[in-house]
């Protein structure tokens, strides 16, 4: 007589062996069967290791004569007889094993479990991870809301796009609950408006960001508000894409009427003002809204070439050699700064650093403490010619002259750093940012560089005469030439190589009769400057119905302002 240990680690080892079917009792294999010691007690059971097959002690009888069946599990054989227990028997034992486990601990529960699964072949374990993978699933949406926990809940959702967002709505009743009661729709349109100048621009302009960023719930409109306004978002921002590529736009002109000389020089805007520069000397500043002109300010003896403000201040540059500082809500002069000997052509300030460019072949770079307490810190000698532009950030300063060459400077030590060379005649204008500088020249192409490497990256065709004025965001470049044509060209097709040169240009802009001189832009608008003495402005957004089943460029409406 064996042991009672002895039996129940054979007994173990013979349930490995058998496939769970068998021994969790499917009818349509064995009537039944027992568990544990039961089933070792068999006497027609017969466990034979390492895939040796059972056989029933009396050789010469047949299977079908002894009415066992014989069964394979891929690791044993099993001879198991039709007879087995009474099903009482069973349920008794099973009902004994399941209070001794019970009654243990969970760590020695957890310990049986591990003990009687590593004895299993790979063909239980499959059934026992199906069996499992429902009850470890978890529906935590649901479940935390019920521990009170409903705004941990609606921070995991809240990091959905609107794609998975409509999903989770279909889920259930539950997770609808949370999203519209968490206001999630409202925290998506927020999160983008936050992140993408294109939204953040689209809600000033639509006016529903005054539903946005409320404290309260109470505050606004319900979750559903939010979540018909997204589809309407979305199909505005593809129209105004639309809009760019098909070239369709409303179109606003303002007559400067110069009193002596013609031509608008430089131009800069915001959502209230658009601030020129003229060739009559003058800078105008407009209203954005009624393009009726609101101050004249004058004092330089040349035409204004160049310009820039922010929030407090408007620098120039004339080709009488001096730049001015005007306070920008006055028009009062602030400052004049004399140290170049011929025009001043191009300008650029930013952080306390400004950096000039001249005529005289010349960079000047300036502390720029404030409007009254700005001194010259280094003068940058290299370029042959006139430099005719200059950009800058808190690595590198970029030149461009008409020698044909873009030479790059430090910011903190003023030190040159390398040449771009490429073009084949005088550069006219270059804006860096990041790694990229892209540059226009009187050969009539456009180039794009990678600064840190000096490589010229695409070469874009297709003005006829200089590139006056250029001008990038993380989209597209837009161009003005002599030639009076702006054209729209794709930035991301330019930067890859495998892009054909015919896919390049998106749209070419025919308005002006005169050169371009400059030009700045934006996700809704484009506006331009030229000899033709107009500013010109693109709406992208606000088109007229009857324009935008038009297909070709120019699509437009007009506004005429004279002052």
């Amino acid at each position: 007589m064996e042991p009672d240990s002895v039996i129940e680690d054979k007994t173990i080892e013979l349930m490995c062996s058998v496939p769970r079917s068998l021994w969790l009792g499917c009818a349509n294999l064995v009537e039944s069967m027992c568990a544990l010691s039961c089933l070792q007690s068999m006497p027609s059971v017969r466990c034979l290791q390492n895939t040796s097959v059972m056989e029933d002690q009396n050789e010469d009888e047949s299977p079908k004569k002894s009415g066992l069946w014989q069964i394979s599990n891929g690791t044993s054989s099993v001879i198991v007889s039709r007879k087995r227990p009474s099903e009482g028997n069973y349920q008794k034992e099973k009902d004994l094993c399941i209070k001794y486990f019970d009654q243990w601990s969970e760590s020695d529960q957890v310990e049986f479990v591990e003990h009687l699964i590593s004895r299993m072949c790979h063909y239980q374990h499959g059934h026992i991870n199906s069996y499992l993978k429902p009850m470890l699933q978890r529906d935590f949406i649901t479940a935390l809301p019920e521990q009170g926990l409903d705004h941990i809940a609606e921070n995991i959702l809240s990091y959905l796009d609107a794609k998975s967002l409509c999903a989770a709505e279909l889920v259930c009743k539950e997770w609808q609950r949370v999203i519209s009661e968490g206001m999630l729709w409202k925290k998506l349109i927020e999160r983008m408006v936050r992140t993408d100048p294109l939204w953040k621009g689209l809600s000033e302009r639509r006016g529903w960001d005054q539903y946005l960023f409320k404290n309260r719930p109470t505050d606004g409109p319900p979750n559903s508000f939010y979540r018909s306004l997204y589809p309407k978002i979305i199909q505005d921002i593809e129209t105004i894409e639309s809009n760019w590529r098909c070239g369709r736009h409303n179109l606003q002109r303002i007559q400067c009427r110069s009193e002596n000389s013609k031509g608008v020089y430089c131009l800069q805007y915001d959502d209230d003002k658009i601030i020129s520069g003229l060739r009559d000397n003058s800078i105008k500043i407009w209203d954005k809204t009624s393009l009726e002109c609101l101050k004249v300010l004058t004092g330089h003896t040349g035409s204004v070439l160049c310009l820039q403000y922010d929030e407090r201040v408007i620098v120039t540059g004339s080709s009488d050699s001096t730049v001015r500082v005007w306070d920008v809500n006055t028009g009062e002069v602030l400052n004049t700064l004399i140290h170049h000997n011929e025009a001043v052509l191009h300008l650029r300030f930013s952080n306390g650093l400004m950096v000039t460019c001249s005529k005289d072949r010349s960079i000047a770079v300036w502390d720029m403490a404030s409007a009254t307490d700005i001194t010259l810190r280094r003068v940058l000698v290299g370029h042959r010619a006139a430099v005719n532009v200059v950009d800058f950030d808190d690595k590198y300063i970029v030149s461009a002259s008409g020698d044909r060459t873009i030479k790059v400077w430090s910011t903190s030590t003023c030190e040159f750093v390398r040449t771009l060379n490429g073009h084949k005649r005088g550069i006219a204008c270059l804006q860096y940012r990041d790694r990229l500088v892209v540059s226009g020249s009187s050969d009539n192409t456009i180039r794009l560089w990678d600064i840190e490497c000096g490589a010229c990256l695409r070469v874009l065709e297709g003005h006829e005469e200089l590139v006056r004025c250029i001008r990038f965001d993380n989209k597209r470049i837009v161009s003005g030439a002599y030639d009076g044509k702006i054209k729209v060209w794709d930035l991301q097709a330019a930067l890859d190589p495998r892009a054909p040169a015919s896919t390049l240009c998106l749209r070419t802009l025919v308005e002006h009769s005169g050169r371009v001189f400059r030009l700045q832009f934006d996700e809704f608008q484009i506006i331009s400057s030229s000899h033709d003495d107009t500013i010109l402005i693109w709406d992208f957004l606000n088109v007229p119905p009857s324009a935008q089943n038009e297909t070709r460029s120019p699509s437009r409406t007009y506004t005429y302002i004279s002052r």
